[in-house]
């Protein structure tokens, strides 16, 4: 990844690209492939809204990994629920071993946040760990749907997760959006509101140390 992101961040230079925008970067270094302004935004306040507009009970934030705590944590907070942590390994790329969950899911409703879903192999296996812990539902809460292989198919079959949502950082396959599981939620007025800000010369971190006011 790293030397694919700095061959696009030299592409966009060269072409003349003055600033950019991201949202979730997988990696927060790429910010630094850049030699332009590079303003990485987060989807946490539209997953945010729906999470209180949907207002599970006795909910539970689920990091799927260690590396997740960070992201997972905030959501926790703003929430005012518990965290709980999947502690898993990785072989090999795109395949994990989901080992055992820390903190206490049993009779709850779980969210598990992450940045994006590619195979679902990951999210697959950590809902079905957390169901054999107890717990009542599992939903899934990502930015960037890749759904890549049979990831749709894992979602759409599979009996653990009872809902996956996404955003429309990338444009959902048919069969994606025929799924009956997975819901996506549009971060069009998130980025045109940042866009704005930018051209104005204003706050763009505000925009998610105040997160109620989108909503």
């Amino acid at each position: 990844m790293p030397i694919s992101a700095k061959v696009v961040a030299n592409l966009l230079q060269t072409v003349g690209v003055a600033r950019v925008l991201t949202m979730d970067l997988h990696a927060d270094q790429i910010q630094g492939f850049f030699d332009i302004p590079v303003d990485n935004i987060y989807a946490s306040p539209v997953l945010l809204g729906d999470l209180r507009q949907k207002d599970y009970e006795n909910l539970i934030v689920v990091s799927p990994d260690v590396g997740g705590v960070v992201r997972a944590r905030a959501l926790a907070k703003q929430l005012g629920c518990d965290l709980a942590i999947i502690d898993k390994r990785r072989p090999k790329a795109n395949v994990s071993e989901v080992m055992h969950v820390i903190g206490e899911i049993e009779g709850r409703n779980c969210v598990i946040m992450d940045d994006m879903i590619d195979t679902a192999g990951t999210l697959v296996k950590a809902a079905e760990v957390l169901k054999a812990r107890g717990a009542k539902k599992v939903y899934a809460y990502c930015t960037h749907p890749i759904f890549s292989g049979p990831a749709v198919d894992r979602i759409a079959n599979g009996t653990a997760l009872d809902g996956v949502v996404v955003t429309d950082t990338i444009p959902l396959s048919n069969d994606a959006r025929n799924c009956q599981k997975i819901r996506q939620l549009s971060v069009a007025p998130l980025i045109a509101e940042t866009i704005q800000r930018i051209a104005k010369g204003e706050s763009v971190m505000s925009l998610f140390s105040d997160q109620d006011h989108l909503f």
